[in-house]
Formats: C-alpha cells, structure tokens, sequence
C-alpha cells in the first residue's frame, strides 16, 4: 500500500510563504502524475499544481506566478512552494499521486494551512 505523507502546513500571515512536502513510499516516478488539492469548507477538493511523471506541470489560475510544484526523486518527496500567500489561500492541502495500475489514485491525509490578514 502506497503512502503519501504530507507536512509543512500551518498560520501563516498575508504576503507570506509555506513550502509543503509529501513523501510516497516509493519512487515518485511510478506515478503516472503527482501534485496538490485543496479543499474549502463545504466544497469539493480542486486541483492545485502537478507534476508529471516527464516534469510537465500545470497549475490553477488561481496560484500561477504565486506557487510552484517541484520533486526530489531521491528523497521521493514532492514539495508545493508558495508564496505570497492570501486569506483565500486557507484550505486542507492534500497530496495525490495517479498510478498506471490498480488502485489508480492515492491521497495523503492533509495538511491545514491557514492564512490570517
């Protein structure tokens, strides 16, 4: 079974920055994508930023120029640096890794970040 660990969330202020990690316990490029969701109160999760597996990436409208997805291929680990952090920004931001074979997708558990004004 495939676990994604997440860490980095937390408070942080407006026009501030948070980098966050998700470690897989295994290679990062067995997954076909990984990248980052988030989650408001009462909405369904929407995508963040993603990597491929080739390091093609895409992030929302919402974060381009603000966040960047990058990847550690010796640690297995995928990072979300962000920065210039709004109040909108605060959400539970979870990893999320697509595989080629059966179960097809796996979440980390989350990680709040929160942004005060």
């Amino acid at each position: 079974q495939v676990q994604l660990v997440e860490s980095g969330g937390g408070l942080v202020q407006a026009g501030g920055s948070l980098r966050l990690s998700c470690a897989a316990s295994r290679s990062i490029f067995s997954f076909n994508t990984m990248g980052w969701y988030r989650q408001f109160p009462g909405k369904q999760r929407e995508l963040v930023a993603a990597i491929t597996n080739g390091g093609s990436t895409n992030y929302a409208d919402s974060v381009k120029g603000r966040f960047a997805i990058a990847r550690d291929s010796a640690k297995n680990t995928i990072y979300l640096q962000m920065t210039s952090l709004k109040p909108e920004d605060t959400a539970v931001y979870s990893c999320n890794a697509q595989s080629p074979n059966w179960p097809y997708t796996y979440w980390g558990r989350g990680t709040q970040v929160t942004v005060s004004s």
